[in-house]
């Protein structure tokens, strides 16, 4: 696949509408966001991220948010490589603005204490895959 620079308008809150609304789980939020440049459809964006709602595992591992930008980085990456880079930088400044990059640590499973909410950490995703797109 062959990629071009792509500039365009925010749409962070738009993946975190769409997590508000309840009609997607948080890796759909951000994959359905940015299919269009992907070449994917809607459907199979959400389809490709629809076991990711509760992060990897079932709240045991990565946060659904940061998954779904990971589909998305590496559709437009395509070498393994270079996209492995891109989603461990994704994966640092995630934690960075969230506190956690687990479901269970960002909903507070253990502490009681939430660190971010889900609809934010899909802003917050969105957000640092917008950063990537434009630096393609």
């Amino acid at each position: 696949m062959e990629t071009t620079k792509h500039t365009f308008e925010s749409r962070a809150h738009l993946a975190a509408e769409k997590k508000l609304s309840g009609a997607t789980n948080c890796a759909q939020a951000v994959a359905v966001t940015y299919a269009d440049i992907t070449g994917l459809s809607p459907e199979s964006m959400a389809a490709a991220t629809a076991a990711f709602g509760t992060g990897m595992g079932t709240m045991r591992g990565t946060c659904g948010a940061l998954v779904g930008a990971g589909v998305v980085c590496g559709m437009l990456v395509p070498d393994r490589v270079k996209a492995r880079a891109v989603m461990k930088g994704m994966f640092q400044q995630f934690e960075q603005r969230c506190g956690a990059a687990t479901c269970a640590e960002l909903k507070g499973v253990g502490t009681g204490t939430p660190l971010t909410p889900c609809h934010e950490c899909v802003r917050h995703a969105a957000e640092i895959l917008e950063s990537v797109i434009e630096n393609l």
